[in-house]
């Protein structure tokens, strides 16, 4: 037995020499390796992320727009990746230039390396398609004020905008090497950068569309307005609360110490504390447990969580969450009060909790923390210093102002050229059959129709 062995193995070595002086990989090599897998896994979580806004939008509406949700969703995705590929990362994290601190300026249609150089925690190209998935989240967003009545081609001209001169400038002044990360304002993962910068572009289409037809009577008071399928919409929370541990544990981009695993955690207790408080507060206020409150409850306690989940201990992650709850109930009413017209909720779970999420690193962010992570410094509750809140406050002012000036002026253009909302006829008929010929449910609408034209309702 042992002569066939031996045997053997000669002759392997023989036919493969190179066995013979194979060397076990070298340890940064293995570390790269593993960043890698874990960069590329926390796009595909991102990316999939898609899913639950689909969902969520279509579910939040009604089954008229089921179709027009699902395609331009996907259209705007496509269009997104290419033009963020050619101008806006280049944007956003190109090379050196005379204007550094505003916005950068190199690397157009990029073009990475194939490979890790040596020295590098990961390839270049898992790194940009990490951050092509926060800006194709940030333009879902957006599209949440969009919802019902915009024109199919504002769509495509308003990403082009988007993807090159809002979110790149914005993502670079705090993640790029700008003059807000000079600061030391922390955002983690997004609160202000994504979510922020989408819900003001929503709050500038919604403001410029004017609210859907029967949304409000001539007294201001509002009539709700269902969407077609609550099932479709908790089904995206629960999507999108999966998709958020690429969002915020991927954004560690190493494996290292494991320190993604802390970003997880507090994540998770931000979103459970989010989901709780909002279903409770609706419930004291209106004596039933409202569904829809609790959903946006959750994405709100997520979003808040979102800049700060690298930053602040346990008990400050279920702070955080139980204040975003309770402010997501209160703010869907003011907005309401505002006659504005929010069909998915974009303005109060990305805005205000996204103020929030921000303002909240300068209360709860830890000294320690924050020089683990290697931005900013402890909030006012750590260090006693207002120094860190007023970074905070200062990155939410000044991104918010530029997303919203520059938004609202490309969509009045949008608005005064070729025309931003269809018309009454188009908005009745439903996006599914005027912007696209077809309905997202075929069967069901043509049963209504069948129905209402039996009973007299359609001629």
């Amino acid at each position: 037995m042992l002569k066939r062995l031996l045997l053997t193995s000669s002759l392997l070595l023989l036919a493969f020499p190179a066995m013979a002086f194979a060397e076990e990989p070298a340890a940064a090599t293995l570390d790269m390796g593993l960043n890698t897998i874990w960069i590329m896994l926390s796009f595909i979580l991102v990316l999939l992320m898609q899913g639950g806004f689909i969902l969520l939008e279509s579910g939040s509406t009604r089954m008229k727009n089921a179709g027009h949700v699902a395609g331009k969703t996907i259209f705007t995705l496509g269009l997104g990746t290419l033009v963020y590929w050619a101008f806006g990362y280049g944007i956003a994290y190109g090379g050196d230039s005379p204007l550094s601190s505003l916005f950068g300026w190199g690397d157009f249609f990029y073009n990475p390396a194939i490979a890790a150089g040596e020295g590098d925690a990961f390839p270049p190209a898992v790194y940009f398609l990490f951050q092509l998935a926060f800006v194709l989240i940030s333009l879902s967003i957006a599209w949440g004020g969009f919802a019902e009545r915009a024109k199919l081609s504002s769509y495509l001209i308003f990403t082009l905008f988007f993807a090159v001169i809002i979110y790149p400038v914005i993502a670079h002044w705090i993640w790029g090497g700008g003059w807000l990360a000079e600061d030391g304002a922390q955002d983690y993962a997004g609160s202000t950068v994504v979510h922020l910068t989408g819900a003001i572009a929503a709050f500038a289409a919604t403001v410029l569309l004017k609210p859907r037809i029967g949304k409000f009577n001539k007294d201001g008071s509002a009539n709700e307005i269902p969407g077609h399928n609550q099932v479709y919409s908790a089904l995206s929370v629960l999507l999108l609360w999966v998709g958020w541990f690429g969002f915020n544990a991927g954004s560690a981009l190493t494996i290292g110490d494991g320190f993604l695993g802390y970003v997880a955690f507090t994540t998770m207790l931000g979103a459970g504390a989010g989901a709780v408080s909002a279903l409770l507060i609706s419930w004291a206020v209106q004596g039933k447990a409202d569904i829809t409150t609790m959903l946006n409850g959750t994405l709100a306690g997520l979003v808040a969580i979102t800049a700060s989940c690298a930053f602040v201990e346990p008990w400050a992650a279920v702070v955080i969450g139980l204040a975003a709850g309770v402010l997501v109930f209160y703010s869907v009413k003011f907005f309401e009060k505002l006659k504005v017209d929010d069909p998915i909720y974009a303005l109060s779970v990305h805005g205000m909790a996204g103020i929030w999420g921000t303002l909240a690193n300068g209360i709860f962010a830890t000294q320690e923390l924050a020089e683990k992570v290697g931005v900013g410094q402890g909030g006012l509750i750590d260090t006693g210093s207002w120094r860190q809140l007023w970074v905070q406050f200062e990155s939410v002012v000044v991104s918010g102002a530029y997303a919203l000036v520059l938004s609202f002026a490309i969509l009045y253009v949008i608005k005064k050229t070729v025309g931003f909302r269809v018309t009454e006829e188009q908005e009745i008929i439903g996006l599914d059959m005027s912007e696209h010929g077809s309905y997202g449910y075929p069967e069901q609408m043509k049963k209504s129709r069948v129905f209402k034209a039996g009973n007299g309702i359609i001629p």
